[in-house]
């Protein structure tokens, strides 16, 4: 089935997410009294909730995207090249210029969003954003009434787990196993918060974002047993 699917139809995306705040000090009390019930099942017992606010990017509810980044093939006879842009820095503008893009270029029904362990994190996580932010959700993310087969969503993760709802494998896993070369990346997802708080570097973000959705267009391609992108045919626009 993944054969008959078009590449050009498919927009690879990925996101990177941070707490909304430095540190929980900076949390109001009643924010804190929340994150503390919401992270007790979480943690150990003796780890506190201001401790284990590093790891708050992970809830819709906590964090905020600062980064989106998405990449997607063209074909101009037999060249084929996959482009790759971001929308980064303040949420409610890059969650507004990523849903433009998806309302005017991947709003038909032939089109498909794809992630790694998107539909567990990325596609809600956006459209969670999205509401918090009194944006109105795109077509592509509002999934209210849909069966199951009319959701426009794959997962690459999904796609690799055939029917084990138990298994869980990273993307730089996956990537490692399937023979993709590693990129040459300088931080890894647990690095994110410190990166964009105390270093103010969001551009070192955007480029460990994009080499993400590189792979996971590179795993796609060998899910469906086909070559791997070439260094040359990958764009930034």
């Amino acid at each position: 089935m993944l054969k008959k699917l078009l590449l050009e139809n498919i927009l690879f995306l990925d996101i990177e997410t941070v707490p909304q705040k430095p540190n929980f000090n900076n949390l109001d009390e009643n924010t804190q009294m929340l994150w503390d019930l919401k992270s007790q099942y979480q943690r150990k017992e003796e780890i506190s909730a201001e401790d284990f606010y590093n790891r708050a990017g992970i809830w819709a509810e906590f964090g905020k995207i600062i980064c989106i980044s998405v990449g997607y093939f063209t074909f101009k006879g037999d060249v084929k090249n996959f482009r790759v842009t971001s929308f980064s820095g303040v949420e409610e503008q890059l969650l507004e210029e990523f849903k433009q893009l998806l309302e005017e270029h991947f709003s038909k029904a032939k089109h498909l969003l794809c992630a790694h362990n998107g539909k567990e994190f990325d596609f809600p996580y956006i459209a969670r954003r999205m509401v918090i932010n009194a944006i109105e959700l795109p077509y592509k993310l509002n999934l209210f009434g849909k069966k199951p087969w009319e959701v426009p969503h794959l997962d690459t993760m999904e796609l690799w787990k055939f029917g084990d709802f138990k298994h869980y494998t990273s993307l730089k896993l996956m990537a490692h196993v399937l023979g993709i070369p590693s990129p040459k990346e300088d931080m890894d997802g647990s690095m994110v918060k410190d990166v964009f708080y105390k270093d103010n570097d969001l551009d070192r973000i955007v480029t460990y974002c994009e080499l993400d959705v590189v792979t996971t267009a590179q795993v796609f391609l060998r899910l469906r047993n086909e070559d791997l992108l070439a260094e040359d045919e990958i764009k930034k626009v």
